[in-house]
């Protein structure tokens, strides 16, 4: 089972990963972003919105203070990466929020969600959705940095054992 440190360690991840990523996306042209590069969800920025709309979806479940997204084309969430930017920024400030009120206790027992995809409620351990969760997020993320690289973008650093210190830039 995960603890409290696990979770909060990995919300510094997920924002410092979307602050590396944020100026090499913002700086590309649209058709760029938009070009179906053959990646499950298709472009960069449909992969982006599908891991945002994802990170919502998982919170609003986790009972964090966001909106629950619409069901619909994930890939579409936000039409442009200045909308994508702003509201990944603002998710990502809930998602810390959310991780350091956590307690340990909080990871232990169920958690009961109705899912679209399946058209059926579906419970599962709470320590398991919350690893899902952040698994999902490096799954996507993964994704992106292959499709910037093959791009010819600088792609950042993802590696978890070289993320700055807390407090660090």
């Amino acid at each position: 089972m995960i603890d409290k440190g696990y979770v909060v360690t990995m919300a510094r991840y997920n924002a410092w990963q979307n602050r590396q990523l944020t100026p090499i996306v913002t700086a590309m042209d649209k058709d760029a972003l938009d070009l179906n590069r053959g990646a499950f969800f298709g472009s960069i920025l449909g992969t982006l919105n599908h891991l945002l709309w994802g990170d919502r979806m998982w919170l609003a479940r986790f009972g964090a203070d966001v909106d629950v997204p619409a069901r619909g084309d994930t890939t579409q969430l936000n039409p442009t990466i200045a909308a994508w930017s702003a509201e990944r920024f603002q998710v990502d400030g809930r998602l810390t929020i959310w991780a350091s009120a956590l307690r340990n206790i909080d990871l232990a027992g169920d958690l009961t969600w109705y899912s679209g995809g399946e058209a059926r409620d579906v419970t599962q351990p709470m320590w398991l959705c919350v690893s899902h969760f952040f698994n999902h997020q490096t799954h996507h993320r993964g994704q992106v940095h292959a499709m910037l690289t093959a791009a010819g973008q600088a792609a950042p650093v993802s590696d978890l054992v070289f993320m700055p210190p807390d407090g660090a830039a």
